[in-house]
């Protein structure tokens, strides 16, 4: 018994929040409304989409993609309004052009200049000469031996 209900937990998938109430009666819509709904950053979750969150806004957010998309609107000009509006961070994947393009780049760019930053250092320290530490005078022995006694 607890295999069967353990199956069917797992085949069952992630829970949706979407409300009976938001559901579109048009398939074909509610399809693409669900879509659309995927790719959408809940903002107050951060990084679950609209569609699994149960915040207040995310189901706000889902109620104005349906209107939109009822209202005539194309996937494109869905997302386009909502950027407008929330800005580029309600995307779960934002674009790589404009202000965001310095964003995808500063992380491997950083990493490039540490690797390089720490070539250079193996390198130098390879390549500098040993230094062997001057040694003790009488009384720095006398002290040493003193303290060790101790």
């Amino acid at each position: 018994m607890r295999w069967l209900i353990l199956a069917l937990a797992l085949l069952a998938g992630p829970a949706q929040a979407v409300q009976p109430d938001e559901v579109l009666a048009d398939p074909v819509l509610e399809a693409r409304a669900r879509e659309l709904s995927q790719g959408l950053r809940c903002l107050v979750c951060r990084n679950e989409n609209i569609d699994e969150s149960n915040a207040d806004l995310a189901r706000d957010l889902r109620i104005l993609v349906r209107e939109r998309l009822v209202a005539g609107d194309s996937d494109s000009e869905v997302i386009a309004y909502l950027v407008d509006r929330y800005g580029e961070y309600v995307l779960l994947k934002p674009t790589a052009t404009g202000e965001n393009l310095i964003l995808w780049i500063a992380g491997p760019a950083m990493l490039l200049v540490a690797l390089a930053s720490a070539a250079v250092y193996l390198r130098r320290r390879r390549s500098a000469p040993d230094v062997a530490p001057a040694p003790l005078s009488d009384d720095e022995r006398a002290r040493l031996d003193e303290i060790l006694k101790e």
